[in-house]
């Protein structure tokens, strides 16, 4: 079978960056004490210096944003959630196309997101906007959080190698700012210190540039599911990330790491595109895998810029090494997702 390349990607941010007012959002949350010391060190620690929202941030005590969209005792319904959604994610996937540049004889459409939901939906949108031709084929991802960027490359590859002349375009909009809850638990309230909106947008193809797309494994780690969760609530998503999460990476994947390395030692792989999920959880996968020293820089960097986008983020990452690559080098790339859940790619730059 015919490889498949990811041969170019591009991304979006909006406008607004919010990381300190969210920040001081979420600390007033906190009563005076212990548990606020320990939210403001961990945000200290956090490993992010900003991030980008949809929502244009207001410094007024007791208010999120200019709008009102969150206003403390009145946070919106998992309805209003869903309108600004729809409103708001087609522009910033048509931004992260106008980054990719022109895209000519797409044959497959596929789009993933977990903040929103609506049919017709943001697939519809993007074949209006780029003219589509009717027949293309499209695939709708959802509710695979953070890795579902690895997911679709994993289905582009599939359609690539099933026909060399498809030209598959792959499409991650998350809007993770439209999801804040008004808790007052930490473990709650770091989504407020976390997560960031962003998309990207790639073309995979057997066109031979880029990153050829070498193999997908995934891993489901059933004695940490509930760590990661994802359900819809009456006010919004409501998302448990424990903060157990580091510490079941670091035991989970050193027996699974042969098999999602397809065999090949860790040293073996020059590249490595760890999703930013947290400061932490890329320590734990520096720390239990033993990547070359410095190899998690890319992502660290995606970190402290932007914050945890979900699915996107990976997509930046793997941007960073794609207009950076040098001919000849090996890479892998790790999500992880609801389930507790890993998947990983092989790629190598061509």
């Amino acid at each position: 079978m015919a490889p498949a390349f990811l041969n170019r990607i591009g991304t979006a941010n909006p406008g607004h960056e919010v990381h300190d007012t969210f920040r001081a959002f979420a600390e007033g949350l906190i009563p005076e004490g212990r548990e606020r010391r320990l939210f403001s060190r961990m945000a200290d620690r956090s490993g992010i210096s900003r991030r980008w929202s949809v929502l244009r941030p207001d410094g007024r005590p007791g208010y999120v944003d200019a709008e009102g969209f969150y206003e403390a005792g009145r946070f919106p319904t998992t309805r209003a959630r869903m309108a600004r959604w729809e409103a708001e994610a087609p522009a910033l996937a048509f931004r992260a196309l106008e980054s990719l540049g022109p895209v000519e004889g797409i044959t497959h459409l596929m789009v993933a997101s977990c903040t929103g939901f609506a049919a017709p939906g943001l697939d519809h949108a993007i074949s209006a906007r780029l003219g589509l031709d009717e027949t293309v084929a499209r695939t709708n991802i959802g509710f695979m959080g953070c890795q579902a960027a690895i997911v679709a490359l994993r289905l582009a590859r599939d359609a690539v190698r099933a026909d060399p002349a498809a030209r598959v375009l792959v499409v991650n909009c998350e809007l993770c700012t439209l999801h804040l809850q008004e808790r007052p638990e930490v473990e709650q309230l770091l989504c407020f210190l976390l997560f960031g909106d962003g998309c990207s947008a790639a073309l995979v193809s057997a066109d031979p540039e880029g990153l050829r797309l070498d193999g997908f494994r995934c891993a489901l780690l059933p004695e940490a599911e509930e760590q990661i969760a994802w359900r819809v609530g009456d006010n919004g998503f409501d998302m448990v990330l424990s903060g157990e999460v580091p510490k079941s990476l670091a035991r989970a994947l050193p027996p699974r790491l042969p098999a999602l390395l397809d065999g090949a030692p860790p040293e073996a792989f020059d590249l490595w595109a760890i999703h930013p999920g947290g400061r932490s959880v890329l320590d734990a996968v520096e720390e239990s895998c033993g990547p070359p020293q410095g190899a998690l820089a890319a992502s660290r960097a995606v970190l402290e810029a932007h914050g945890n986008m979900s699915s996107p983020t990976i997509m930046f990452v793997l941007r960073d090494m794609l207009e950076a690559r040098e001919a000849g080098r090996r890479g892998i790339a790790m999500a992880f997702g609801p389930g507790l859940s890993a998947e990983t790619m092989r790629f190598a730059t061509v």
